[in-house]
């Protein structure tokens, strides 16, 4: 039962609260529609002085929200877009704190999972995958997850998975190859083996094909196979980023090494990536070691001092174990110690 006068309290605290956090959601997005390459510096720095006024969480929570509401619609953005905004994610990631970068991450894995087991026309899950790929060229995250998402990708190995594993290799292939070539070498031989193995299954082989052709190129470096390939706006991205972040350690120092199995069950098992993060699920170490512990200390104990123990109804593990100690001791210091260890 809440007295009617606190719950009025809690009632005008919520108003105040979701009013406040009206006001910062239209803030954000004032700011994040005005965003381009020009002007990044300014809102970049904007975006860091709201950090700095209001909770982490409210932030990153609006942030998120915005930016998948900008990025991840029905229709294919445009790459230069794409690129803006998650350049602004690196610059708050490196400048402010790794927290932004990962709650973004995580929630652009979790809609892309989702996307990819329901069988959604649209062009979300390019958009998505398109966040990750770029969040890896600007150095949020690290190679391991785009390499997680590619083996998913090419163990189901469908229509719609070799168009996503065509987009991503396009936009990161030879970041990839540059970061971790035997990696690259394996995902390009399990990619043969799958087309191998499935090619009945598909009507139109051109796309399994080029794909194949793709992943070849990469790996033998050639550049002019691969249509398309430009480059150069993410270079010079980088070269904007590298001026805007403050500390020296905006390169790979402040990558974010998680897996996709990582990101996907944080709730389960915590976000052991982000310092310092909270978690209320169950303890992570079990007890087992130190009921082991326990048992041994009565183990050694004589059977006559055990039955006494039971005759006094020392009926758990520690009860009967500091029981035993007491009447096993030599004197008050020997008995201190036993009790401590």
């Amino acid at each position: 039962y809440i007295p009617p006068q606190i719950r009025k309290a809690q009632e005008t605290l919520d108003d105040k609260k979701r009013e406040e956090l009206g006001r910062l959601k239209k803030m954000v997005n004032g700011l994040i529609n005005r965003l381009s390459e020009p002007n990044l510096s300014s809102i970049s720095g904007q975006m860091e002085e709201l950090y700095m006024a209001n909770s982490r969480k409210d932030m990153n929570d609006t942030l998120t929200d915005i930016l998948m509401n900008a990025c991840v619609t029905a229709v294919a953005m445009p790459a230069r877009l794409m690129m803006e905004h998650v350049l602004l994610v690196s610059i708050l990631h490196h400048n402010v704190g790794i927290e932004v970068g990962a709650h973004f991450l995580e929630a652009v894995v979790k809609k892309f999972d989702e996307l990819c087991k329901s069988d959604a026309e649209g062009k979300e899950c390019e958009n998505l995958l398109a966040l990750i790929a770029h969040l890896y060229n600007f150095h949020v995250v690290h190679c391991l997850l785009i390499f997680d998402i590619l083996k998913k990708l090419v163990s189901t190995f469908t229509e719609k998975e070799i168009e996503l594993i065509l987009f991503l290799l396009k936009n990161v292939g030879f970041s990839l190859r540059k970061d971790d070539a035997l990696a690259l070498k394996e995902l390009i031989t399990e990619a043969q083996r799958k087309a191998s193995t499935a090619e009945k299954k598909f009507q139109d082989q051109t796309r399994v094909r080029f794909m194949l052709e793709t992943m070849l190129a990469l790996r033998n470096n050639d550049m002019r196979k691969i249509p398309g390939y430009d480059p150069e706006p993410v270079e010079r991205l980088r070269k904007l980023q590298r001026a805007l972040v403050h500390s020296s350690g905006s390169g790979k120092d402040t990558q974010l090494r998680v897996s996709l199995e990582s990101l996907l069950s944080a709730d389960q098992v915590g976000r052991w990536w982000i310092v310092g993060s909270s978690w209320s699920g169950a303890p992570m170490i079990s007890d087992t070691k130190n009921q082991a512990q326990q048992k041994l200390h009565v183990g050694k104990v004589s059977s006559k001092i055990m039955e006494l123990a039971r005759k006094l109804r020392m009926n758990t593990d520690i009860r009967r174990s500091i029981f035993c100690v007491l009447m096993t001791s030599e004197d008050f210091m020997d008995a201190f110690e036993k009790l401590l260890k």
